[in-house]
């Protein structure tokens, strides 16, 4: 049993599709925490779970558009994540923060923009544990451009659409914790998409183990 704190919701994300995208790994025995709401953030709640879902860009919430990510925060996902703490970052919890120093250094990328949804492909670019038993897959979706800094990156996923190739997938090892970016995953057909579940069940898996 794995206990897990999905962070999402924002202006332009609404939650409800990430919660219905996580619906079916709940029978292999997992439990989500959901908070939308940024008050509810806290460094102190980070450490009561073994992943972190983070799909939630800079907004508040859907009706808010302030940004809410303050310098402590940021810390706090750091002091998490090197404390032994999984993080699975999807698609929206890459927007927004490129002024965000702290957390983006500690995910390894920022997101730049993306064009009108068009028919995006995953496709796996080598072994990889989080690739098990996943088959390249085509779904519409927002085809996520970022860049990645971190140089010691991992990445084990390609998206790729008639506006070029993306890193689509990768992990990074900080401390005793781990961290995976998944970008795809605006539209719930996205997360539904019966490749996609196995790679989000082995991305949790994945960033729950804790480093010796």
């Amino acid at each position: 049993m794995m206990n897990i704190w999905l962070i999402c919701d924002d202006y332009y994300h609404p939650g409800e599709v990430v919660r219905q995208g996580l619906e079916p790994l709940k029978e292999y025995g997992y439990t989500f925490t959901v908070t939308e709401d940024s008050a509810e953030i806290s460094p102190e709640k980070m450490g009561e779970y073994d992943v972190i879902i983070f799909s939630k860009s800079n907004n508040v919430n859907s009706q808010n558009r302030d940004k809410w990510m303050t310098a402590q925060l940021q810390q706090a996902f750091v002091d998490y994540v090197e404390q032994g703490g999984g993080l699975l970052v999807t698609h929206s919890g890459t927007a927004s923060y490129r002024d965000e120093k702290i957390f983006t250094e500690l995910i390894g990328c920022f997101f730049t923009h993306h064009p009108e949804q068009c028919p995006v492909t995953m496709i796996a670019l080598k072994v990889h544990p989080i690739m098990a038993g996943a088959a390249s897959f085509t779904e519409k979706d927002e085809h996520y451009f970022i860049n990645v800094i971190a140089e010691d990156a991992d990445i084990f996923m390609t998206t790729f659409s008639e506006h070029g190739a993306q890193a689509g997938g990768y992990t990074l090892r900080r401390g005793n914790g781990r961290i995976c970016v998944l970008t795809p995953g605006h539209n719930v057909e996205v997360w539904l998409n019966e490749e996609y579940q196995k790679i989000l069940k082995n991305a949790i898996q994945w960033c729950g183990k804790k480093e010796n």
